[in-house]
């Protein structure tokens, strides 16, 4: 890694496939039924509040939040509680799930009001009780990143939207800009942050129109135009090209001065501060070689991934190989289509065989390709070795804790070696080591 880190590597120039971001959102109809696994964050999973035979509502509190790091989840349907049961989600883990019968009815927990929020202490209060975590793909606990221990004076919208194929956030700024405002506002206003920067890549010029019109003459916010670059939204990546600062290693973003939020994540605070409504639904792009009517959709929260599929369709023929929640390049593979939307989904992928199947990998021929693109600065190659021979100090002289596992030293491979998942294990080992 270069003495003082700079993240100016090249990254990865991947395709855009970005076809939907001329569809508008469309919403789907109630699904049969609503399966909301208490884990939908990063930290401690909630406790189900609710329990076999109970009537919920739209906004309903059916998982509270344990611990700090935490988000409650909510009801976005009204009907009965149909079994409180364990599920496996796709990080291989078990956990309890709220399984809901839907009334079609669709009606609205009366305690859903919008917050009175006076000072930071009740607007932080109010992020709490909205469950929202950040909707970029991370689900870290928004009102926890709000609560920073150093001072910050710059707030960084990530409206980058760097993965191929994904188009949410394109939407919401293209159809939400009243809520992206007001919930900048609130931000700035009750934590008394004095600047703002929206990171847009340059491949969105309606979106970079959209914002410049939305906050012309507004004091303290500015609209940055990003390269085409991948991957460019990563938190320390836009950071560093959006204000020029640089988070510490092993730092948090507040120690350059900075908060990070996804577009939609500040959106949705504009939204809550405005109804009440907690976060119940989510915008998914659902695209792939697979898919007959690629889309936007508004699906509710714990819709089963099979019944976003159905709404879409599928190509006649064609049977779906790879089924990926988020993007290609950091998205997670998923075992089958049983799986529900989750908080953090912004995208479900449908690809068939053909477009699934990866090349076979071939011996490393030391291009150094994999450390001239990597945006963090790092030498996957020389990581590898040292993983190889289990050496966890070389390991940690590579700093290979700084690795985000974006993916880009696998795509610029030659070779077509697994090197993100060998960068992975050898990261995983490395903070084993360490804790013992």
């Amino acid at each position: 890694m270069l003495k003082k880190l700079k993240r100016a590597a090249l990254g990865a120039g991947v395709p855009h496939e970005k076809g939907t971001a001329a569809l508008a959102t469309v919403k789907m109809p109630v699904p049969s039924k609503v399966v909301l696994p208490m884990q939908q964050h990063i930290g401690a999973p909630c406790t189900p509040v609710v329990k076999k035979g109970d009537t919920v509502m739209v906004g309903t509190l059916v998982g509270k939040a344990e611990g700090f790091v935490s988000a409650n989840i909510y009801s976005g349907v009204s009907g009965t509680v149909a079994a409180v049961d364990t599920v496996h989600i796709s990080n291989g883990t078990s956990v309890p799930a709220v399984v809901i019968t839907p009334d079609g009815q669709q009606t609205v927990d009366p305690a859903v009001k919008a917050p009175v929020v006076t000072d930071k202490a009740s607007f932080i209060e109010a992020i709490q009780a909205c469950g929202l975590v950040g909707l970029g793909g991370a689900g870290f606990p928004t009102a926890v990143k709000l609560s920073p221990k150093a001072p910050v004076d710059t707030l960084v919208i990530n409206a980058a939207e760097c993965e191929p194929y994904l188009t949410a956030d394109t939407r919401e700024m293209l159809e939400n800009g009243e809520t992206i405002a007001s919930g900048i506002k609130a931000v700035m206003k009750y934590l008394e942050i004095k600047n703002c920067v929206i990171g847009i890549e340059r491949n969105k010029p309606e979106c970079v129109s959209a914002m410049n019109q939305l906050f012309s003459g507004e004091a303290g916010v500015t609209v940055k135009v990003l390269p085409n670059r991948y991957p460019q939204g990563a938190e320390k990546v836009l950071i560093e090209k959006t204000t020029g600062r640089e988070v510490p290693q092993g730092g948090l973003p507040s120690d350059a001065g900075v908060i990070v939020l996804n577009v939609t994540t500040v959106s949705t605070i504009g939204k809550f501060l405005a109804t009440g409504m907690p976060l119940v639904t989510k915008r998914l792009t659902v695209n792939g070689d697979a898919i007959k009517e690629p889309k936007n959709v508004e699906a509710i929260i714990g819709t089963p991934l099979r019944e976003v599929l159905d709404f879409c369709g599928l190509k006649e023929g064609v049977t779906v190989a790879k089924l990926i929640s988020g993007g290609p390049m950091m998205g997670v593979a998923l075992p089958d289509a049983d799986e529900p939307v989750l908080k953090q989904n912004n995208g479900v992928l449908a690809f068939s065989e053909k477009m699934a199947t990866l090349p076979a990998a071939g011996p490393c021929i030391r291009c150094g390709r994999c450390i001239e693109a990597c945006p963090m600065g790092l030498a996957p190659v020389q990581i590898a070795g040292a993983f190889n021979k289990k050496n966890t100090e070389e390991l940690n002289k590579l700093c290979v804790d700084l690795c985000m596992l974006c993916g880009t030293c696998s795509y610029v491979c030659p070779a077509k070696r697994p090197v993100t998942q060998t960068m992975g294990l050898a990261k995983e080992f490395a903070k084993k080591e360490a804790k013992k």
